[in-house]
């Protein structure tokens, strides 16, 4: 096991970092364990191949953004009982070994065979806000596009603030082709939700309040 480095702990101070020798090393996690983890601290954390992957803590702005698309998506999917839509703690198996956590979710009521009550083994359509630093963005539009479609979801939006655009994303075999970049002044649809659409003047302006 590896021990965490003396230098982060300097002073007089007394520190349980040796706690973390308990816990297993990078690469070396059990699906299991990372969930029983993340039951009980309620971490952003997301999991592939025995490794955790840390998500930033999120921003107000990140908030503001997914709350707005949350209370569209639920307010179209509720009235008319076509499912469940969730955001920021479902957990979603893209395959054994690999969990991912959507920042929303919806999963239509003719597949809730996938409903488990600690993770999902999939969903139709997800929604990730893309954070400022270049890794996260990288992990929204790469290699979560391609996780996504591993997992066979239908669809995946994409919400960029510093590009002020959201992607929309079918799948179509196994990969996942642009049904639409939409911009200020556009109105974000879906192909899965056929009259589901998201005013992406009104999405983005949700943040003009937020200080810096």
């Amino acid at each position: 096991m590896s021990h965490a480095p003396l230098s982060h702990f300097q002073g007089t101070g007394d520190y349980a970092w040796e706690l973390a020798t308990l816990y297993p090393e990078q690469g070396e996690w059990s699906e299991v364990e990372y969930l029983d983890l993340t039951d009980e601290t309620n971490g952003r954390v997301e999991f592939t191949d025995g490794r955790l992957e840390f998500l930033p803590m999120p921003t107000e702005t990140h908030e503001a953004l997914v709350q707005f698309l949350y209370i569209a998506l639920y307010n179209f999917v509720n009235p008319n009982n076509l499912g469940k839509v969730y955001s920021n703690g479902i957990r979603v198996r893209v395959r054994p070994g690999k969990l991912r956590l959507p920042d929303v979710l919806f999963l239509h009521r003719d597949h809730f065979a996938v409903r488990h009550n600690r993770v999902w083994d999939g969903a139709d359509l997800v929604m990730e806000v893309v954070s400022d630093d270049p890794k996260d963005r990288q992990r929204d539009y790469e290699l979560k596009l391609n996780d996504y479609a591993e997992a066979k979801i239908a669809e995946y939006w994409i919400v960029d603030l510093d590009r002020e655009l959201v992607i929309v994303h079918r799948l179509e075999g196994e990969r996942y082709a642009v049904h639409g970049e939409f911009g200020a002044g556009q109105q974000a649809t879906s192909v899965l939700l056929s009259d589901f659409n998201v005013d992406v003047s009104a999405l983005f302006a949700v943040t003009e309040d937020i200080p810096e």
